[in-house]
């Protein structure tokens, strides 16, 4: 199982990003996929999950409207989500993962990070005011 994120880098406030995670080694349609992020010094948070009964959860901040997930229905081999990030601002700025789990489990559980068997190492979104 791979993971790998992309579309991380710099980008000034009030600008936008649309990171991506390639999934393969599983048939990613039937498993939650999420993103968390992490600013330096602390810990890793809970952003957004789309969920294995197709259903979307935001995180409280991410429901300001600026984050949204989606993902590549195609069938293929590498599995795509994708997080677009609207009006950045100097707090979104933080390495930002991608997570998958199989298990069928409520929304509750997946907002946390041990909800996750796989994870990708990261990209970098840097946010400069």
């Amino acid at each position: 199982v791979q993971l790998i994120e992309s579309g991380g880098g710099l980008v000034r406030a009030g600008g936008s990003l649309r990171l991506s995670c390639a999934a393969s080694g599983r048939t990613f349609s039937a498993y939650s996929m999420a993103w968390f992020r992490q600013a330096p010094g602390k810990e890793r948070e809970f952003v957004v999950v789309s969920t294995w009964t197709g259903g979307t959860t935001y995180s409280v901040d991410s429901l300001e409207g600026r984050f949204t997930i989606s993902r590549d229905n195609a069938w293929s081999a590498v599995y795509t989500i994708y997080l677009q990030i609207n009006s950045l601002k100097p707090e979104d700025a933080g390495v930002y993962y991608c997570a998958a789990t199989p298990r069928r489990s409520g929304v509750a559980a997946l907002r946390r990070s041990t909800a996750y068997a796989y994870w990708g190492q990261g990209t970098q979104v840097t946010v400069s005011s």
